[in-house]
């Protein structure tokens, strides 16, 4: 026998579930005999141990089982009649009475079930909200600047006898004392450094501009109070530099090698510039398709607003968390170092449950579905950005969990275009810097 349905919280409920005391028993009783004649004790022989020995040993623990046997069935049939859709498992404890004591009722035994439910899902209205699309061209500028990027790409150094400049490739030996000690991670020999890049703290790279090969510097420096390593963290440490070598950026010219080394056979620089454009335009679409997915998105989420299950946050936190200590531990830092708490994963993870809940909502009720020429498409567009697209497209479908990560991306972009359709789209016109995130 199973009570109302009461609300607890926005999606937490609780049911009360009783349960016979003769019907555990019987069944308590069933078990204990069919263990009876498997049982093996001294002194007895196989499957004549007398039942009081059997229930002796067994008896709670098949106890237990008979009873979480039986809850789950009642609860089961309470979650059927009453058309709930549950997230995760509920959890049982013995009802009490007003009085904090145990239902005395001797013939029953009183369970309270709590758990929570998926939330009800009305979609709201999208044809007030308004999404900008980002219209650019590409001009002759950008294809210049991407060469010029291009040709950073491919620079060689060469030995210069002069003082370091910004840009250089330097090598040098250092060591740090604090509190007139040397400390853990405060020396280094031949470290290779590009000057200006930013691989150092930028104080302590201006301090190698105007050195000269084997020239030593001491100077100090005062790390940041948010610096990851705590033991030095708004410190100032008294650094020294040995200078062993200067080498000076040269760029390739842009000639009919340097097209070559790019892909066009017969080095036409004309054909270079074709094919440049060409995967800027390719960029920009796919920047373009970037910004409207995140309005659309947003959009979404303001015109549902809804409560997510507590369940279903918890195990996205879990997730982010382990893909956090995998980043960290692939970049060679230790995670629990870093204090990584549950918390600071929260906002994301409700985000992403919220966001998961209502475009589930949205392909079920107006059939959005991935044909297998749009999961082809999505394919054939990500293996573009490969030296040998066949290559990684037969890579794709060799995999049933790639093909179905494929899938997820066509669907997405199908949601995206139908909530295109029901919103208002204006254009605005952007330069190209401003789409890339460059200016």
């Amino acid at each position: 026998m199973q009570s109302n349905v009461e609300s607890i919280e926005a999606l937490e409920r609780k049911i009360d579930i009783s349960i016979s005391q003769d019907a555990i028993q019987d069944e308590v009783n069933k078990r204990l005999k069919t263990i009876a004649k498997k049982t093996k004790m001294d002194g007895f022989r196989p499957g004549k141990v007398p039942f009081k020995l059997v229930s002796q040993r067994y008896g709670s623990q098949v106890q237990q089982e008979v009873i979480g046997d039986a809850l789950q069935k009642e609860f089961a049939e309470a979650v059927k009649k009453n058309d709930l859709q549950i997230v995760g498992y509920p959890s049982y404890e013995v009802k009490q009475d007003e009085g904090g004591k145990e239902n005395e009722d001797a013939t029953q035994l009183v369970f309270t079930a709590k758990f929570e439910v998926y939330p009800d899902i009305v979609l709201g209205d999208l044809s007030q909200t308004t999404i900008e699309k980002p219209v650019t061209t590409i001009g002759p500028e950008n294809i210049d600047k991407t060469i010029e990027m291009i040709r950073k790409q491919h620079v060689q150094y060469h030995s210069a006898d002069r003082a370091v400049e910004k840009s250089d490739r330097v090598k040098f030996d250092y060591h740090g004392i604090l509190d007139g000690n040397a400390f853990e991670g405060g020396q280094a020999e031949d470290v290779l450094l590009i000057v200006g890049e930013g691989k150092f703290m930028k104080d302590f790279e201006d301090a190698l501009i105007g050195m000269n090969v084997d020239e030593e510097k001491t100077f100090d420096f005062t790390f940041p109070e948010d610096y990851h390593g705590k033991d030095v963290a708004g410190k100032t440490v008294s650094f020294t530099i040995k200078l062993k070598s200067v080498e000076s950026p040269v760029l390739p010219e842009v000639d009919a090698e340097f097209a070559k080394q790019l892909g066009i056979a017969d080095g036409d620089l004309d054909k270079l510039r074709e094919a440049i454009s060409h995967d800027l335009n390719r960029e920009v679409a796919r920047q373009v398709r970037s910004k409207l997915k995140t309005q659309v998105m947003s959009g979404l989420m303001d015109v549902n607003p809804i409560d997510a299950p507590n369940a279903l946050i918890n195990q996205e936190i879990n997730r982010l968390m382990e893909n956090a200590r995998q980043d960290f531990a692939s970049k060679g830092l230790n995670a629990d170092e870093l204090e990584l708490k549950p918390e600071l994963f929260k906002d994301k993870a409700e985000h992403r449950i919220k966001l998961g809940l209502i475009l589930a909502e949205l392909m079920k009720v107006h059939h959005l579905k991935a044909t297998s020429e749009q999961v082809r498409k999505v394919i054939e567009e990500s293996a573009q950005a490969y030296d040998n697209p066949e290559e990684v497209i037969k890579w794709h479908y060799a995999s049933k969990e790639r093909l179905k990560d494929a899938e997820s991306l066509a669907l997405e972009e199908n949601v995206v275009q139908w909530v295109l359709g029901q919103v208002n789209v204006v254009e605005k016109k952007v330069t190209f810097d401003e789409l890339m995130g460059l200016a």
